[in-house]
């Protein structure tokens, strides 16, 4: 099964509705809950980095029953030092962005914690593609 979601840029009412839906899909075809928990925390941060920085972009989910394949894309302004970005606690969200609860920096570093793959291209200028899978291990 392959589902597309588009997720609007500096929406931040509308951030999530992907990780909801691909959530409430996996439960009905009876995924363990561990499994959802990882693709839904790994998703929905990636649906809020595009929110914050790259004005929105798409998103593929391709399940199959032995794992979940995400590949999110934008077309926003690309990350200058991936290695940088990956840390712990670097951010740039801007002062607004964090007044509303988000852009602490724990993006990225979560979508790769809760995936078992975890592939990040991207280019100043360009855009950025994150590949995740998560494996149903049951």
């Amino acid at each position: 099964m392959t589902l597309h979601y588009i997720v609007p840029g500096d929406d931040f009412t509308r951030a999530g509705e992907a990780s909801g839906d691909l959530k409430r899909k996996m439960k009905k075809l009876g995924f363990p809950s561990d499994v959802i928990r990882k693709v839904s925390i790994a998703l929905y941060e990636g649906e809020i980095n595009m929110v914050i920085h790259a004005y929105g972009g798409e998103i593929t989910a391709e399940i199959s029953s032995s794992e979940i394949d995400l590949t999110l894309a934008d077309t926003g302004p690309g990350i200058p030092d991936i290695e940088k970005a990956m840390q712990d606690g670097y951010s740039t969200a801007t002062e607004q962005v964090r007044n509303l609860g988000f852009g602490a920096g724990m993006g990225l570093p979560n979508m790769k914690k809760y995936t078992d793959e975890f592939q990040i291209e991207s280019e100043v200028g360009v855009g950025t593609t994150v590949r995740m899978k998560v494996y149903n291990h049951s």
